[in-house]
């Protein structure tokens, strides 16, 4: 006896529907992932917060003071996924923003209610004038008619720490392998000496000391992809 197999004619609809609910869900836990490694990253990222100096001085004292580290490296991850500047280690150890200028574009209504949110739950109202102060002599420092890629911000977490770890030598070469790239000059500041000295084994140059009104210290320091071409040459 001859069976002769025919496809059914809701076949089609069938498969098309399978193959929607197979994208939902791909799409559905692609976003859940990312969201937890978003969490993941913003805990990192606000515990490197902690200890550094600059962060240190704008986040307010007292209170629930670990909520606004938090809130900070909240912005400042979502700010850099945004513009395309976020850079991690294979480990995910290692986190750096890196803007580019061209790509940084103000947007001024976004901006003001960002930096009043900022204000309301990192910094408070007592030392918003000074902090401004001190943004705009360190933005002073870049230059304003050409295009450049600007660190943001470049902390390991704790315990991935030290040579032995190739984390620092992995976002290194990250670094200026997109300043070779693009050859554009890559700008960074520190006030750190020793971030300094290693910055300058990296091929920074240090072009700038300010001694602050406060008696602290910052380091600017600039990597040229065409001076450093010149030497390999």
């Amino acid at each position: 006896m001859l069976i002769k197999l025919t496809p059914s004619k809701h076949y089609g609809i069938e498969s098309q529907y399978f193959l929607k609910c197979l994208v939902f869900l791909f799409i559905s836990l692609s976003l859940n992932l990312f969201s937890l490694n978003k969490e993941v990253i913003i805990d990192r990222v606000a515990e490197i917060l902690k200890e550094t100096p600059t962060s240190m001085e704008i986040v307010k004292k007292g209170g629930n003071r670990d909520a606004r580290f938090h809130y900070l490296a909240t912005h400042m991850v979502e700010k850099a996924i945004e513009k395309d500047a976020l850079v991690l280690s294979e480990n995910e150890m290692g986190i750096a923003i890196l803007f580019r200028n061209s790509e940084n574009q103000a947007n001024f209504w976004k901006d003001t209610i960002e930096n009043i949110k900022l204000v309301l739950n990192v910094t408070g109202f007592k030392n918003v004038s000074k902090i401004l102060r001190n943004q705009k002599y360190v933005k002073n420092q870049r230059p304003k008619d050409q295009d450049y890629l600007y660190c943001w911000f470049w902390g390991i977490v704790k315990d991935s720490r030290g040579a032995d770890t190739q984390v620092g030598k992995q976002m290194k070469d990250e670094f200026l392998s997109r300043a070779d790239k693009y050859n554009l000059p890559l700008f960074a500041e520190t006030q750190t000496r020793r971030n300094t000295i290693v910055y300058q084994k990296f091929g920074f140059e240090l072009f700038h000391t300010w001694n602050r009104p406060d008696g602290k210290t910052m380091y600017f320091l600039k990597y040229d992809p065409k001076k450093q071409a010149a030497k390999r040459n």
